[in-house]
């Protein structure tokens, strides 16, 4: 190897180091990200709330259940009673999960979920339904609870919470627990803030048991337990009864580890993915001089060329000498709209106050901006005849809406 390349070799090498070590000391950013599992510390863990478990219920045995809830209600002694614990940004629990649950209630345990949603088959049994009501920018939730012992307290939240509530309840078997009071802000009619009281947390009888339902996962977090809320996931947890077995659900959890293959285990692993990194990175620049040394040269092909701007000339020329600004108007329209459908997954079919606020959010750019472009386009849409004046306004705000 000639002193040129070992100059080269050498730099590289420095600068790999580098990165390694800045890579090493950089703080880690803070990991906002909904988990809810046992062992997480992130603030959308449950790492405290599981801990504090054994204090809370200290007359039962707590069941860490790391498998389908259907395998442990069907193998579990059923002359024993229990309470199963369901927490986790979304619970999907299929028809076979969902029967052994029904029957495990009605035998007279009891089921605590506190989730967004509750999967269609439990939802269509208890004849409950949830809905959202979240803004363009975070505000300030509170919760409370509708026992006399606890009507003066409220638990303000901050962060992550999209005032999940019940929109519909079975009124003969259930029994209102605590409500959800939000600030509901229309950002396209400017009216004023309007203050909005749903209930979020219910009793639901089913046979000889009954299910708890609460829709704040949040409330439950690392994040509002130490930040001082931890009187409400007390209070929640009150209705409970004492039982021999509390059964912690850390399966259906949306940071869940799963690890399906090796190379999965070893990206896991700080040490063994930096050994990993660096054995690519060796084999690489091994691969690198080697083939520089050897190989032939290498002949010059020129690219296939570009016909697409000749193109799109051709077709704007034709539209341009037929003055049909209507027809190119249509079709400027329809190719946005699906570029908004495709890749901001946005439903364009009815263009209303809610498209807007879902696209100024997904898209980035500001409230006034979005709502101009999508009313021009609604304007545009409802008009007969387009000129020329319309063509060039709309793709104006089209092309500075992309930017």
């Amino acid at each position: 190897m000639d002193r040129k390349s070992k100059i080269v070799l050498f730099v590289f090498s420095l600068v790999v180091v580098g990165i390694i070590v800045a890579e090493i000391v950089r703080p880690k950013p803070i990991n906002w990200k909904p988990s809810y599992t046992a062992n997480s510390k992130i603030p959308f863990g449950c790492y405290v709330l599981y801990n504090e478990l054994t204090t809370m219920f200290d007359n039962s045995e707590i069941n860490t259940v790391e498998e389908s809830v259907y395998d442990i209600l069907v193998d579990r002694d059923k002359s024993i009673k229990s309470n199963y614990l369901f927490i986790n940004e979304f619970i999907d629990l299929d028809k076979q999960e969902t029967n052994q649950i029904l029957d495990y209630v009605n035998e007279g345990n009891t089921i605590f979920i506190s989730a967004t949603g509750f999967g269609g088959y439990l939802s269509d049994t208890l004849n409950i339904s949830i809905n959202s009501d979240y803004n363009l920018k975070e505000g300030s939730s509170k919760l409370s609870l509708t026992h006399k012992k606890f009507k003066s307290e409220e638990f303000e939240l901050s962060r992550g919470v999209y005032n999940n509530h019940f929109t519909s309840l079975d009124s003969a078997n259930t029994t209102i627990l605590g409500h959800i009071t939000y600030l509901r802000e229309d950002f396209l009619d400017e009216q004023p803030s309007q203050s909005h009281k749903r209930v979020n947390f219910i009793k639901t009888k089913f046979g000889n048991g009954h299910f708890l339902l609460n829709t704040t996962p949040q409330a439950f977090s690392n994040y509002y337990i130490l930040g001082g809320n931890q009187d409400y996931v007390s209070h929640t947890f009150s209705y409970l009864e004492d039982r021999d077995i509390l059964y912690w659900d850390n399966y259906k959890k949306a940071g869940r580890a799963i690890i399906n293959s090796p190379m999965r285990f070893v990206l896991n692993q700080p040490a063994l993915k930096w050994a990993y990194y660096l054995t690519i990175i060796g084999v690489l620049l091994f691969v690198f001089f080697k083939s520089k040394r050897e190989q032939r040269i290498i002949p010059v092909i020129e690219p296939l060329k570009n016909s697409s701007v000749e193109f799109a000339q051709a077709v704007g020329s034709l539209y341009n000498q037929n003055k049909d600004f209507t027809d190119l108007i249509h079709k400027k329209l329809n190719y946005f709209l699906e570029h908004l459908r495709s890749n901001l997954h946005i439903d364009t079919s009815i263009l209303n106050e809610k498209t807007i606020q879902v696209l100024a959010s997904k898209s980035g750019k500001g409230m006034e901006e979005t709502k101009s472009l999508i009313n021009y386009i609604i304007v545009l849409k409802n008009k007969t005849t387009h000129t020329e004046q319309d063509s060039i306004e709309l793709n104006k705000k089209i092309t500075a809406f992309k930017q």
